[in-house]
């Protein structure tokens, strides 16, 4: 049976770049949860490119577009290599694409990509404005009434009653809220520490393999491992591989 075509979800960059990467089984799209809870799996936005590759072999190319909010690399792999072909460092584009995952990156497969003019890109940006700003305003509602409600399906149950807020933005932003009350609740970067010495056989382990021995829910695991990055615990000897410092 043919799945139905995910919509294409305005965005800016910087909240796919930093959101959190759920990865979904079979048939349900995996989806970037931003820090407002919006679930996106295809994406809308637009932006300038400002690096244009080609591997050698012609089975890889990528751009990277920035929007003035942060900047992520669009892939082409094999027969679509050649998608960014009549495409310029310097051109301003509209990118319709899916999000994808690899190596803690967040990334786009591209589907769609066409040159705009700069006033296009005023609108997109006005209009993810107004979306964000309707939906930083439901979040800070929850927020601030979370904590009278025994739980989150009652908590749902009156902002549905009482705002008229749509269900499914309630949701999303409550999956948001719960995942970082998860988080508070306990730190994995030791855990993390004491299987990378287990794992170190002096050039470092890899990303992929620490998630795979460590058995930590992937988007959970990416914070901790982002954190240890951040604080300067641990370093990066190579793309894809973590180390003590």
């Amino acid at each position: 049976m043919e799945t139905l075509r995910q919509t294409a979800a305005p965005s800016r960059i910087s909240d796919i770049v930093s959101g959190t990467f759920v990865r979904k089984e079979a048939m349900e799209p995996s989806y970037i949860l931003t820090s407002l809870g919006e679930k996106i799996s295809r994406t809308k936005t637009v932006g300038t490119i400002v690096e244009k590759f080609m591997s050698e072999d012609g089975n890889y190319s990528s751009v990277t577009v920035d929007d003035d909010t942060d900047a992520i690399r669009v892939k082409a792999f094999k027969e679509d290599a050649d998608f960014f072909e009549k495409f310029n460092v310097g051109n301003n584009v509209l990118l319709i694409g899916k999000v994808r995952e690899y190596n803690g990156e967040n990334y786009i497969i591209p589907e769609i990509i066409r040159k705009v003019a700069n006033d296009y890109e005023i609108y997109h940006k006005l209009s993810v404005l107004r979306q964000l700003t309707e939906r930083k305003k439901i979040y800070d509602i929850i927020q601030k009434q979370k904590s009278k409600f025994a739980d989150f399906e009652e908590l749902k149950k009156f902002m549905i009653k009482k705002y008229g807020f749509d269900e499914k933005i309630i949701q999303d932003i409550l999956e948001t809220v719960e995942n970082k009350e998860e988080r508070k609740e306990k730190d994995y970067k030791p855990f993390l520490l004491e299987n990378i010495d287990k794992l170190n056989e002096g050039e470092g382990v890899e990303i992929r393999k620490l998630l795979e021995e460590s058995k930590i829910e992937e988007n959970i695991f990416q914070e901790a491992v982002g954190e240890l990055l951040t604080d300067g615990i641990c370093y990066e000897p190579r793309p894809g591989v973590i180390k003590k410092v």
